[in-house]
């Protein structure tokens, strides 16, 4: 396939679970791919499975830091001039029930999964051209809620809602902007905390009866990265399961 042959595209949490199986999609498909994660060593081994320098470079920092996000687009644009692709992964979540919510958990989630969503897409606009697009993480938990993850939940509603406005305000310009939502999906992370019995439980919420392969969202992220959804923006594409549509 060669759906983005030529394309330059970045990736926030690029280094493992969803973000990596997109980063391998769209090497496989013709891109050249920047990988922005916390870790350096886990960086390192991503860059090592996705072919090397030649196919993409990894950049380290946070996008709750808006100047980790200024290095890596002053990178890209030095090194590619322009961006195609824009896939906001980078996301956080962790569980605590009405009652217990901490300032520090708001923060936390907040800061990363809507702060950081709002800034790496207003920081990639410079970069961007008509044709581009920007693909933004959703998760089913932004449409049913889920016992504990109320702040992730919201800030999942609020990425939706982000992706709807941007349509709206990006007319004229040729850029399109879509939402990505998996439901539970099988990372190496998810696996080892759920283990083989929680992989089974979560798998049997949807009716098809299994947790997502991250292969299949990432094939999706390079449907929507590619001009085959050229006509679609301000959409939400739910990739779980049918778990959140039934």
């Amino acid at each position: 396939m060669s759906r983005l042959q030529g394309k330059t595209a970045v990736i926030t949490g690029g280094a493992t679970g969803i973000g990596l199986a997109a980063a391998q999609r769209y090497v496989e498909e013709g891109a050249f791919v920047y990988i922005f994660g916390r870790r350096q060593d886990t960086l390192d081994a991503a860059i090592d499975i996705l072919g090397g320098p030649s196919k993409a470079h990894a950049i380290q920092g946070s996008i709750a830091n808006l100047d980790d996000l200024d290095h890596m687009y002053a990178a890209i644009k030095a090194e590619r001039g322009s961006l195609d692709i824009v896939f906001a992964n980078a996301g956080t979540g962790s569980q605590l029930n009405l009652g217990e919510i901490t300032v520090e958990h708001c923060d936390g989630i907040l800061d990363t999964n809507i702060k950081g969503t709002i800034f790496t897409v207003q920081k990639a606009l410079p970069l961007l051209k008509s044709g581009s697009s920007i693909i933004l993480t959703g998760s089913s938990a932004g449409t049913t809620g889920s016992p504990a993850f109320s702040l992730y939940a919201a800030s999942k509603a609020a990425v939706r809602n982000l992706a709807k406005t941007w349509a709206e305000d990006l007319k004229g310009t040729g850029i399109r902007v879509n939402v990505l939502s998996p439901g539970p999906t099988a990372t190496e992370l998810a696996k080892t905390a759920l283990g083989e019995e929680g992989v089974k439980a979560f798998g049997a919420m949807n009716p098809l009866q299994r947790m997502a392969d991250p292969a299949e969202i990432g094939a999706v992220a390079a449907f929507l990265a590619s001009s085959d959804s050229s006509f679609m923006t301000a959409s939400e594409v739910a990739v779980d399961g049918g778990l959140a549509q039934i």
